[in-house]
């Protein structure tokens, strides 16, 4: 193909209607079992704490190979549970990367932690382990601060470098609470997310790769242990029979509705995730020439919750591809300590390699439910704009 024009006449001849998230498509395969999962939920009536949420826990922990997990009302929640649980607060440094949302910090803070924002590697855009080192010396030469914790990101699904960060870890004695808000499906060393942290939040918003129909979340735990104290915080710090206060909590469920539309989409998930790695390995292949791919550390598989890469001219592309008809989004063009509300925190000197990717960072549609030939024009129309 050679042009716009062509490609927005391929757009409308053999392409369609090209969604960055497909929710549609999804929910028309599945519509029949989600359908019977509410209606047993109406029918029983226990709309929070129904049987679906003891059955969503065991089969996350099953899948993950997590000891314990334990569902609760968001990905942010499902961060401030454990901080919460650690006894992590005032005083206390929390290392996580400026370039993730804003809900990572967002969970520091809400704990009444310090953030201590962190750069990241410019190929896998994920926290770098020496600039962790060099932060955690810092704050502990400065001596205002407790290191505590570390809160590493698998951005757009890629894990993190988990076998250099749980060496820094267990050297300065930090508790790891992996954000992964994004990464549902991926795995190191042949363990999935879930099992590579001793606790991983993550996310079950509508739009992840295994989403709910409303805001949901789970924290997963190496540890079987963990599961009673973060059961009474998601249930306002109350006792099993949820009568008197022994810890501060907060409302935290999941309600039975979100469990029900989890568990139908869990027994496609596996078919969904093979989809998602057919369209990255066609976007690496037909890409790398022009922008540079998320790269992942050795021995780690993408969940592909997004498909990231670099590439220059960014909003050229971006507004040139939109008039062929393809959307993309841009993840993040604001780093964290940039921004408003935690410019308090902002490192002095910034942070270098994150500002430089978020001026050239682009996601392109990610869903199973990309044809071939979708994916194709995709490619077209990035290679064209990249021409012009």
């Amino acid at each position: 193909m050679n042009g716009v024009a062509n490609l927005s006449l391929a757009a409308d001849s053999r392409v369609g209607n090209i969604a960055f998230v497909d929710l549609k498509a999804q929910q028309r395969r599945i519509r029949d079992g989600v359908e019977k999962r509410l209606m047993a939920v109406l029918d029983h009536g226990r709309y929070i704490a129904g049987p679906e949420i003891t059955e969503l826990e065991e089969k996350l922990a099953a899948r993950t190979g997590a000891k314990a997990a334990v569902a609760c009302a968001s990905g942010t929640a499902a961060l401030i549970i454990p901080l919460l649980a650690r006894g992590i607060g005032p005083g206390d440094a929390v290392f996580a990367p400026a370039f993730t949302y804003n809900a990572t910090a967002n969970a520091i803070l809400l704990s009444g932690a310090t953030p201590v924002f962190v750069d990241i590697d410019p190929t896998t855009f994920n926290i770098d382990p020496a600039d962790l080192e060099r932060r955690i010396e810092q704050v502990r030469e400065q001596g205002t601060l407790t290191p505590r914790a570390v809160v590493p990101v698998d951005l757009f699904g890629s894990p993190a470098d988990y076998r250099a960060l749980m060496k820094i870890a267990g050297r300065e004695e930090l508790f790891v609470l992996a954000d992964g808000a994004q990464s549902f499906g991926g795995s190191l060393d042949n363990r999935w997310v879930g099992d590579l942290a001793p606790v991983t939040a993550t996310s079950f918003f509508p739009g992840k790769a295994l989403g709910a129909y409303g805001d949901a979340g789970a924290i997963l735990s190496q540890n079987e242990d963990d599961r009673e104290c973060w059961e009474s915080i998601r249930w306002h710090g109350t006792d099993e029979a949820r009568k008197n206060s022994i810890r501060v909590g907060f409302n935290a469920r999941m309600d039975s509705f979100q469990a029900a539309v989890l568990l139908e989409k869990m027994a496609i998930f596996d078919e969904e995730l093979a989809a998602r790695h057919r369209v990255a390995e066609v976007y690496n292949e037909r890409l790398s020439s022009i922008a540079k791919p998320q790269a992942h550390v050795d021995g780690a598989l993408s969940g592909y919750g997004y498909y990231a890469m670099r590439i220059e001219n960014r909003d050229h592309v971006v507004n040139t591809v939109k008039e062929m008809g393809v959307p993309t989004a841009v993840y993040y063009s604001t780093p964290l300590h940039q921004m408003q509300a935690f410019e308090a925190y902002a490192p002095e000197g910034g942070l270098p390699v994150t500002e430089q990717v978020s001026a050239d960072i682009l996601s392109l549609p990610m869903h199973p439910y990309l044809t071939p030939d979708q994916v194709d024009y995709i490619c077209d129309a990035v290679e064209a704009a990249s021409r012009k």
